[in-house]
């Protein structure tokens, strides 16, 4: 292990999540002389328990950290679209699953509050909770409070309404067999693992995963894609984005990405057009 190498990588994703060493510090349960330490390559081959732990403080993986290759996944034989893209993001609310109006229905019908109120109530404070700023027991307080019942879990509603994509769940699963694949999404704590596990969205090894919750920005923000296009370890032009809201989709373009929308309304129509606008070049 390149002791110095390894701190400057720390470092550079450190400083792209926006967080000090004293922030990274206490999000990885770590001695402030500790990363100090590992930063300036001082540590001789530190544990890899720390970085570990350090790599999901920082929402990112232990390859990217270390500086090392993901394994493809069996069979897969990189490739490049006919735009340059290697590597695909994919959105997950409003793209692998859907969730919005139904949750919303159910909560309404459930504490008797107006639909309206009820959305938004959610829009005031889904931010925050996304960006990791509010817990989610702060955040099921104050939509409680807001809309006037003693108390709520939104992961509950959440859960029970969220319908998986069909179509995109098979474009991923093809996409992943060709080219490097991450989610990039918009989402609350704990969430994603909660969909995986239940198979709302595709349990792959994918290459990387940005959790808004864990890196502490929300798209369309300009930091978000900077940590993801650091996470991929491509260049932007060589980056894809699958989305459904065109806020994340311009920002994305801003930031040199190739884009492409997604529409809920008509999945077959939009998954056969963006499989054609992946098909690898193989000459």
């Amino acid at each position: 292990m390149d002791e110095k190498s390894l701190g400057k990588r720390l470092q550079d994703a450190r400083k792209a999540a926006g967080l000090t060493q004293q922030d990274l510090c206490h999000k990885a349960n770590l001695s402030y002389s500790t990363l100090a330490k590992i930063e300036r390559g001082a540590i001789k081959a530190p544990s890899i328990f720390t970085i570990q732990s350090i790599a999901g403080a920082l929402g990112t993986s232990l390859d990217t950290l270390m500086g090392t290759t993901s394994p493809a996944l069996p069979g897969r034989t990189l490739l490049q679209t006919k735009s340059g893209a290697k590597f695909i993001f994919f959105d997950v609310n409003g793209c692998l699953v859907q969730f919005y109006h139904q949750a919303f229905l159910k909560l309404a019908e459930a504490t008797s509050t107006p639909p309206d109120l009820v959305e938004t109530a959610f829009w005031h404070f889904n931010d925050a909770v996304c960006r990791g700023t509010m817990s989610m027991s702060d955040f099921n307080k104050a939509l409680a409070e807001r809309i006037g019942v003693p108390s709520l879990d939104w992961q509950q509603f959440y859960m029970e309404a969220v319908k998986p994509v069909p179509e995109m769940h098979e474009l991923l699963k093809w996409a992943s067999e060709h080219y490097k694949v991450g989610l990039l999404t918009n989402i609350m704590p704990g969430f994603l693992n909660a969909m995986r596990s239940g198979g709302q969205v595709p349990d792959l090894p994918y290459d990387v995963i940005v959790d808004s919750s864990e890196v502490g920005a929300v798209k369309p923000e300009a930091k978000v894609y900077e940590i993801a296009a650091q996470q991929a370890g491509v260049q932007p032009s060589e980056i894809l984005l699958i989305d459904d809201a065109r806020a994340n989709l311009i920002a994305a373009e801003k930031a040199g990405w190739n884009v492409l929308w997604f529409d809920v309304y008509h999945p077959e129509q939009s998954t056969t057009h963006i499989r054609e606008a992946l098909e690898p070049v193989t000459d």
